[in-house]
């Protein structure tokens, strides 16, 4: 998109939400991202004892009452605290308007499996008599929860959904948040991703039998994307929600901007389960390219995925050589050297920690790259300190998945 486009058609953020293993807001997330602060740590999961994670340590209590966390999920917390976080950012007064012309929009990677998990340990401790499961297991686990407990909490009546596009998703949210934006089907959009996937141990399980478990003496040193030493994926819980508006609408109540979403693109490889496919990556990334009316040199800073899985990594440098080559102006960095990889919420989270770029210029930096990978090779990796470069326009930020799902968003300087 660009700014020839209708007015009504461009879309913005005006309200960001978040909590992460570093910061429970924008702020706080920001500013570990620039002073090197890991928000990785030890952690118990059942069966497997010690592991390393990215655990959130947000004020659940702040927008639900005890009851309320009781029979919710992990998830529907998440959510609710990022999205009441969001509209309060944006100086949006929930009781001013009309809430069936709110739609939430929020991916996840997975969502049922800490309910289940939970559930069979419960009734493990009565001979696996189902006459303890609990009554409100199925609306803790339909795929929509963490949404529906949203629209439920806020009163919110427009629609509201789920978007299961693995680490793709939180991506995907935005991106859905954007299209119903502009087919006038809501006015006003909560868009973004969420997991509790550290709640469950069977992620932490499933990722050491593929020998991708990251592992290190310092949990703070245990994500290494791009780092010759990088032994697999640091697991996290998370969320990043944002209040998506049409330009017009934020301009008329004079809401603060912080980008304009001006190209997205997603695809998929059909090559794997796992295995990312270079090529279909790198077509995602001109797609979008494409549809902002941009070239790869336009682009000032690239929030890469890389998980600091070994062959995940490689194939995205391949990906990122192939659309960007020996540009000099594009910086590239990576959030999950800080924070692990947030799963559903990871495409929200690593954008946001990016924005505030647009008006202090500074390039966070990638954590724990102390030996470059050579397969991993890129010009112009940002790491051990922030890059300032003085103005930033064009933010991308690549999000990928399980089963070859491919996201990039690309938000401009307002």
């Amino acid at each position: 998109m660009n700014n020839k486009v209708n007015p009504e058609q461009r879309i913005v953020i005006t309200g960001i939400g978040l909590t992460s293993p570093n910061g429970n807001n924008l702020k706080e997330f920001r500013e570990s991202l620039l002073t090197g602060k890991s928000g990785v740590q030890k952690f118990e999961t059942r069966f497997m004892g010690e592991v390393l994670a990215g655990v959130c340590d947000f004020d659940a209590l702040k927008y639900q009452k005890k009851k309320e966390l009781r029979r919710g999920t992990r998830a529907g917390s998440v959510a609710i605290y990022c999205c009441h976080e969001a509209f309060g950012d944006a100086e949006i007064d929930l009781e001013a308007i009309d809430r069936s012309r709110v739609g939430v929009y929020l991916g996840v990677t997975e969502h049922g499996n800490v309910e289940t998990e939970n559930e069979v340990h419960n009734i493990s401790k009565y001979d696996y008599d189902t006459k303890y499961w609990s009554h409100h297991h199925n609306p803790r686990t339909v795929a929509n929860n963490p949404a529906g407990e949203v629209t439920l909490n806020m009163k919110i009546t427009g629609p509201h959904y789920t978007i299961g596009a693995a680490c793709a998703a939180g991506n995907m949210g935005v991106i859905q948040g954007v299209q119903m934006l502009r087919l006038g089907e809501v006015d006003l959009a909560l868009a973004g991703g969420v997991s509790e996937s550290i709640r469950t141990f069977g992620i932490f399980a499933s990722f050491k039998s593929e020998g991708a478990l990251a592992e290190h003496e310092d949990p703070t040193k245990a994500s290494r994307p791009f780092d010759k030493q990088r032994n697999g994926i640091v697991c996290s819980e998370g969320g990043c929600v944002y209040t998506l508006e049409r330009l017009t609408d934020a301009e008329k109540r004079g809401a603060k901007i912080y980008g304009e979403i001006v190209g997205y693109a997603a695809n998929s490889d059909a090559f794997d389960f796992i295995l990312p496919e270079p090529g279909r990556q790198a077509e995602c990334m001109r797609l979008a390219l494409n549809q902002a009316g941009l070239k790869a040199g336009d682009i000032n800073i690239l929030n890469a995925h890389a998980t600091a899985t070994q062959l995940g990594d490689i194939q995205e440098c391949k990906a990122l050589r192939d659309v960007f080559g020996g540009e000099k102006s594009v910086w590239i960095n990576n959030t999950k050297s800080f924070i692990g990889h947030t799963m559903g919420a990871a495409g929200t989270l690593e954008l946001s920690g990016n924005l505030p770029a647009f008006e202090d210029g500074l390039v966070h930096p990638t954590l724990n790259l102390d030996e470059l990978d050579p397969e991993c090779h890129l010009d112009n990796i940002v790491s051990g300190a922030p890059k300032q470069l003085g103005r930033v326009d064009y933010i991308m930020n690549n999000s990928f998945g399980m089963f070859g799902i491919n996201s990039v968003i690309i938000v401009k300087r307002y």
